[in-house]
Formats: C-alpha cells, sequence, structure tokens
C-alpha cells in the first residue's frame, strides 16, 4: 500500500514540476503576443476615428495658442 501512494506521489510530483516549466516556459513569449496586439487594436481605433482626433487635438493646440499669447 505504501509503494502505491509513494508511486502516486511521486508521479504527481512529476507532473507539477512539468507544469510548472511549462507555464514559465509559454508565458516568456506572452508579453510580446499581448504588445502586438495592443499595437494593432490602438492602430485600428487611430484608423477609424482619424478625423474625430484630428479635430480634437487641433481644438487643443488652438486653445494652448490662445492662452500662451495672453499670456
Amino acid at each position: 500500500m505504501r509503494k502505491t501512494w509513494r508511486r502516486a506521489r511521486d508521479w504527481m510530483d512529476e507532473k507539477l514540476i512539468g507544469w510548472k516549466y511549462f507555464a514559465a516556459e509559454d508565458n516568456a513569449g506572452m508579453g510580446t503576443v499581448e504588445v502586438i496586439l495592443i499595437i494593432v487594436v490602438l492602430v485600428g481605433i487611430v484608423i477609424i476615428f482619424k478625423s474625430q482626433i484630428t479635430d480634437l487635438v487641433e481644438s487643443i493646440f488652438s486653445k494652448i495658442t490662445k492662452q500662451v499669447n495672453k499670456v
């Protein structure tokens, strides 16, 4: 009975160690994929809302210019 439990424990330990290595190895590349996806989404948003973003930026810069001229 003891040998059976020991073998089961050893098998579980082996699987747990393997999972730890797999999880650590898998996470290394995940950051790169996430960054690329974020960049793609941001570029898509800029393309979709280009005119609104341009109007907003021009409005902000014109207000800044007016305020600078007052000082």
